[in-house]
């Protein structure tokens, strides 16, 4: 599933070139997850301002409206000056004087939503549950800690939840957590100040280093530009399981929370 980093490695990869450009024509393929929310025929002629991310949604500002895009469990965008024809699991172009943004998704869990403003309901739904976005400067270390105080779930699935913090995936989260030393079944609540400092730090550290290194291709992500990532090729937990710690040579365990498969150290995380 695209999270985070790679959802803003592929913004960084067609933001630059779509900018200016001109809808000229919206086509749909099979309905995703939710209804674009308007005519497509009502966007031709309007023009793109900008590409921004919140969370793991792209943000495409029109000068009239947004189109807020999610690339579900599967998708991926690419950008070109003339796309092949659409196959089966192309369900979304964007044809501007640009160029062409494809969304491709096999299992049609993404979306593309229209919504007159940041602020309309259709807007507001999808965003205003979000947390705080953790490479911005609004996520502090006492918010953050105030915040994993009140939650008594496991700090990875505090992380994973969104409402604290967004776009920590499995991934990332799994990472974190070993280079901040903590073992993912602990008690949010029982997060000290210190140790959620170097959660706080390491949240931080690992997200900057997956936009870095491109993301993570695990399967078959790739950016607009068609590019893979390389993050998994560092990974210190993360998909190894039964192989020695990169730090003390005890075996990685895998655990599985709320269906998601976990990685640790349990010699390095306590």
């Amino acid at each position: 599933m695209p999270e985070l980093p790679e959802v803003e490695v592929t913004r960084l990869s067609f933001a630059d070139r779509i900018v200016g450009g001109r809808i000229l024509a919206v086509r749909m393929g099979k309905p995703l997850r939710w209804a674009l929310g308007c005519d497509p025929r009502e966007l031709v002629g309007r023009t793109v301002q900008s590409v921004r991310r919140r969370g793991k949604y792209l943000l495409l500002d029109l000068d009239r409206g947004v189109l807020l895009l999610h690339l579900g469990m599967s998708g991926s965008l690419s950008f070109l000056s003339n796309q092949p024809l659409p196959g089966v699991h192309d369900h979304f172009d964007l044809v501007t004087t640009r160029g062409e943004l494809r969304l491709n998704d096999p299992r049609r869990f993404g979306a593309v939503v229209f919504a007159p403003a940041d602020t309309a309901p259709e807007a507001v739904k999808l965003l205003g549950r979000l947390g705080v976005e953790p490479l911005g400067d609004e996520f502090g270390v006492a918010d953050f800690h105030d915040a994993l105080r009140r939650r008594k779930a496991p700090i990875k699935q505090v992380l994973l939840a969104g409402d604290v913090v967004v776009g920590v995936g499995n991934i990332y989260a799994s990472e974190a957590l070993f280079l901040a030393g903590i073992r993912p079944t602990t008690s949010a609540a029982r997060i000290g100040r210190e140790r959620a400092a170097r959660l706080h730090a390491a949240v931080r550290d690992v997200l900057a280093r997956a936009v870095s290194k491109g993301g993570s291709t695990l399967r078959d992500f790739s950016n607009a530009r068609g590019e893979s990532g390389y993050f998994q090729l560092e990974a210190m937990v993360y998909d190894r399981e039964g192989q020695p710690c990169r730090h003390c040579d005890t075996p990685i365990r895998m655990i599985r929370q709320g269906q998601r498969a976990t990685f640790f150290c349990p010699r390095c995380q306590r």
